[in-house]
């Protein structure tokens, strides 16, 4: 590498990970005018600063080429392969079940910006204008399923999709998901069983405000595992 490197920039370790599933060509096809690794460290100096494309730095690969490239890895899956076996890895080396059980639902709204486009609304709760993040991730808080929503949508009204890319990723093993209080009433719970999953709302005492893990989700999935 004949520049100086960035925090960004992923190392040796997290490359020798990552590089069998960025491969989608070989890496001296002759259609390849950067090396792969470069490719992927500009794609991760987009990610870390949430910079504009045509704002990457003249060091790195052009933005188009970066983007471009991105696009592909998205149309094959491999950040989904990724995380699905990562994920599966670092629950073995827990000590867990690499399937899991049990998982966890939220949401999160996000400031709007110009790029947002359609996807921005208004979230009266938060008072804030623009997308709204929904979460599933397992008890040691690996991520399963996301999906993004205007910022107006309730996370009730996302629970069937969510249990839906739940089943499909851990191969219907999950049981139950643990929800606070803005998943209540009949239409989510329906939602989920129709997906073989059990909500169960977590009440938190009336001095805490949010989402926060208590410790009993953590040994219901023990059981279920």
């Amino acid at each position: 590498m004949d520049r100086q490197p960035y925090p960004s920039d992923v190392s040796d370790e997290e490359w020798a990970l990552v590089a069998p599933y960025l491969t989608l060509m070989r890496e001296d096809a002759p259609q390849r005018d950067h090396p792969l690794r470069e490719v992927f460290n500009g794609l991760r100096y987009i990610i870390r600063t949430g910079m504009q494309w045509r704002m990457m730095p003249n060091d790195l690969p052009p933005w188009h080429t970066v983007y471009q490239q991105t696009q592909r890895w998205l149309k094959a899956g491999v950040f989904e392969a990724l995380v699905h076996d990562l994920r599966q890895l670092l629950r073995e080396i827990a000590g867990r079940d690499p399937r899991p059980s049990a998982a966890i639902l939220d949401g999160r709204t996000l400031q709007s910006t110009p790029e947002s486009g359609s996807r921005a609304g208004y979230d009266g709760h938060k008072r804030r204008k623009g997308s709204k993040v929904h979460l599933a991730v397992d008890t040691l808080g690996h991520l399963l399923a996301a999906l993004v929503t205007p910022a107006n949508e309730q996370e009730r009204a996302q629970v069937g999709e969510l249990a839906a890319q739940i089943q499909e990723v851990t191969g219907e093993s999950v049981e139950v998901a643990f929800v606070d209080q803005g998943y209540t009433g009949e239409q989510p719970a329906a939602a989920a069983a129709e997906h073989g999953i059990r909500l169960e709302v977590v009440r938190l005492p009336t001095a805490k405000r949010g989402f926060v893990l208590l410790p009993r989700p953590w040994v219901v999935e023990r059981s279920f595992s």
